[in-house]
């Protein structure tokens, strides 16, 4: 496994304000808000997120695989992803085909350019280069977006 740093000190702030400023509506790139519940406590959690299209398909990517988020998606399989007033209800599905998820985390620097960066830093990957970003492949979580059946879109949103 890379010899993955602390998240810097910075990122909660960076965070809050990247969820702030989704939630008014404005576009930053490729960042959505996730709300999913929370595992222990069922309470609503956010995050930013950036979602990627790979092969016509939909998904997020945890630099860290046990972040929270990633750790209620797995609890909850469902979530919403939103910007401003438009709210998505997903299924979210962790992918565990290593040719699939090298895929992704090949798209990851093209696709969210200014995110890119970040996983080097923090010592996920050695650059922001899709090579290495496929080599990192096998120690992110990598999740597949669908939309949530109909019976879960008529649910309290989480």
């Amino acid at each position: 496994m890379p010899d993955v740093k602390p998240a810097p000190r910075w990122l909660r702030a960076a965070n809050r304000a990247a969820l702030a400023l989704s939630r008014l509506g404005l576009a930053m790139g490729p960042v959505r808000v996730l709300t999913v519940p929370g595992r222990r406590t069922g309470k609503p959690r956010s995050a930013p997120v950036s979602p990627l299209t790979v092969g016509g398909g939909r998904y997020l990517v945890s630099a860290l695989p046990d972040s929270d988020w990633a750790r209620n998606v797995r609890a909850a399989g469902h979530a919403h992803l939103s910007r401003g007033r438009r709210r998505e209800p997903v299924t979210l599905t962790e992918v565990t085909d290593s040719t699939l998820k090298e895929q992704v985390m090949r798209a990851y620097p093209r696709e969210v350019p200014k995110g890119a960066p970040m996983f080097a830093r923090a010592g996920i990957t050695t650059s922001p280069d899709p090579d290495a970003f496929a080599a990192a492949a096998g120690h992110v979580a990598v999740f597949q977006i669908r939309p949530a059946p109909p019976a879960r879109r008529n649910e309290d949103p989480p």
